[in-house]
């Protein structure tokens, strides 16, 4: 995107110039606090709004001269919440990423069967792609939406569900968000895996500043609906841009290990 300016239905700001850019097999993490614009910027990404000013691109195109489902084969979704899918199994709803490549009433192709299957066993889902999508936990079940989004080509029964979508460009609102550490751990490493193996752009709304700096190439870092700062995790996580970003006092630390950053709130202190 460049100069982008989109706003709220009620008129109000909600990003103003902004671009930004990701390139093939690149993570890039858009961090800021509530009502910073990650969500305004998802909408435009994913081409579900318009921008007022500046252009939006995919792939080289501008997303205002393609239609719907141009967009949904080439840009998979990921949204925070994990929607109800009451009577599907695993399997049905990964296939469902693959609607984009189908016509009304077509059979699925043995592409479509070879993409879910790809994108079952890059999400661990293999051995429940039979289970009802209810039964299962809410990690497993935000890996099912990322498979569904990897199928398309384009949380771990959401992850799944993406993956199966076969998209180049994939988009995620907070992926690890409501799972316990282990889940989120396992969510974030099939981002990864995948974003590098298939060359996907990924862009990823985080809150969790450590997961960004364990698993993000880049960062872009929002606040007041401007970019504040984008770059590689030493240029811009700094403890003095947080500080100024999250008007909160954070601890800044290197792991000794492998040279990664890690951030703790300092108890009693703001920003």
């Amino acid at each position: 995107m460049r100069d982008v300016t989109a706003s709220y239905p009620t008129g109000r700001l909600a990003l103003e110039g902004i671009s930004l850019a990701v390139r093939a097999g690149e993570l890039c993490a858009v961090l800021g606090p509530n009502g910073a614009g990650k969500s305004t910027l998802v909408r435009v990404l994913a081409g579900a709004l318009g921008p007022a000013r500046g252009e939006a691109r995919l792939l080289g195109r501008p997303l205002g001269d393609m239609d719907r489902r141009a967009i949904a084969r080439c840009v998979a979704v990921v949204p925070q919440g994990i929607a109800s899918a009451p009577g599907f199994t695993v399997r049905e709803v990964v296939m469902m990423g693959r609607a984009p490549h189908q016509g009304a009433w077509m059979r699925a192709s043995g592409r479509d069967e070879e993409a879910v299957a790809r994108a079952l066993g890059a999400c661990d889902l293999a051995d429940l792609a039979g289970r009802p999508v209810a039964e299962l936990s809410g990690g497993e079940q935000k890996r099912v939406a990322i498979a569904r989004a990897l199928a398309q080509e384009a949380k771990r029964v959401a992850i799944a569900r993406a993956l199966a979508q076969e998209a180049e460009v994939l988009i995620l609102d907070e992926p690890g968000a409501h799972l316990d550490i282990r889940h989120s751990i396992e969510v974030h490493e099939v981002v990864r895996r995948e974003v590098a193996e298939r060359r996907l752009a990924c862009v990823a709304v985080l809150h969790d500043l450590n997961a960004a700096a364990q698993y993000a190439d880049r960062v872009a870092l929002l606040k007041g609906g401007r970019l504040v700062a984008q770059g590689t995790i030493e240029e811009v996580m700094t403890y003095r841009r947080l500080k100024d970003v999250f008007e909160a006092e954070l601890y800044v630390g290197v792991n000794e290990l492998d040279g990664s950053r890690y951030f703790l709130p300092v108890r009693g202190a703001r920003g």
